[in-house]
């Protein structure tokens, strides 16, 4: 085995070497991590398309071509994660070349506020993507009358690391609710939900979940519908959650439409970028190209609208970024 080993590699050496010496002008390759979230969430799904559609690898077809429209030697890699707060964190500390993250935490995370103890002015915006739903999740045929009944009960209050979990503690500190919190991720939460683990969960963020189509199909769930008044308490201590609503239908078992809060999910990257990468990765994003390709991957790709891009934005573009906005007249 070792024999072999040694061979292969010895082989793949000569073939990057005879590359190297054939292409010596050739183009280099740039590999750059976004941070998303959890696997049964919307930012990773949403994040790999926007990878897929910024990449062009060397000796990939041209977008004239059919090949993608994107940056020519650049690899992105859509990164699970724990999701805002840590993509923020990561992008600052130079972890992550990227991220998707939530508006709140996008602000928070800039100036140096809420769970961020030192300023994260470092991160600058590429564009705001689409609109995430607090989803406040119970069990199949369980109601509550207000946010007040969770006082006393297992609830999951989003993984350590979220923009959801920062959100959601402020909102039972509110409301004055001593609840059992477990910090979990989507999938974690719909599973211990569907085991009886938890009485309650909650998560923002683009619909449809996954981890929620899955939990519909098997113990099915349902969801809370936030009150009027609530939704305009949530406003008045957390400005970043707006008015919402998730359609029926959305999710198979759900036949009513839920009143919920919501708040933008955005793209951002490093000051520290090249301005000439993030021009480029800004143009790919808003191509005919990635149009279709988010169009057809994820329901809330078709939500990712040119028209939407610096909607509810609070931070600085990143140089490239605004280059591309007052290239099209978007931007002055």
């Amino acid at each position: 085995m070792k024999f072999y080993t040694k061979l292969a590699m010895a082989a793949v050496a000569g073939v990057i070497a005879v590359g190297s010496i054939a292409h010596v002008n050739a183009q280099e390759m740039k590999f750059w991590r976004i941070g998303t979230g959890g696997a049964g969430g919307t930012y990773f799904p949403i994040g790999g398309l926007i990878a897929n559609a910024i990449s062009n690898p060397p000796g990939s077809r041209s977008c004239e071509k059919g090949g993608t429209c994107g940056v020519p030697g650049l690899v992105a890699i859509a990164v699970s994660t724990n999701a805002s707060v840590a993509n923020m964190n990561a992008i600052q500390a130079g972890q992550l070349d990227a991220g998707l993250a939530g508006g709140q935490s996008v602000a928070q995370g800039f100036n140096g506020e809420g769970k961020f103890e030192d300023k994260k002015d470092k991160v600058r915006m590429i564009a705001n993507l689409y609109p995430e739903d607090m989803h406040l999740v119970l069990p199949k045929g369980v109601t509550m009358s207000s946010l007040k009944d969770l006082n006393g009960k297992r609830v999951g209050v989003a993984a350590a690391g979220s923009g959801t979990q920062v959100s959601v503690k402020m909102i039972l500190k509110h409301y004055g609710i001593e609840a059992d919190q477990a910090e979990l991720g989507l999938g974690q939460s719909a599973q211990r939900l569907a085991d009886g683990q938890l009485d309650a969960f909650f998560y923002a963020g683009g619909t449809p979940f996954a981890a929620l189509i899955q939990l519909g199909s098997t113990k099915g769930f349902n969801l809370y519908s936030f009150s009027a008044a609530e939704i305009k308490e949530i406003n008045s201590i957390i400005p970043y959650y707006v008015e919402s609503l998730i359609p029926a239908g959305v999710y198979e078992n759900i036949t009513t439409d839920t009143a919920t809060v919501a708040v933008n999910g955005q793209f951002v990257t490093s000051v520290d970028q090249p301005e000439e990468l993030v021009y480029g990765v800004t143009k790919a994003l808003w191509s005919k190209k990635t149009r279709s390709l988010l169009d057809k991957g994820h329901s809330k790709g078709k939500e990712i609208l040119l028209e939407n891009a610096m909607k509810g934005v609070l931070i600085p573009f990143h140089p490239g970024a605004e280059r591309y906005y007052k290239e099209i007249g978007m931007m002055k």
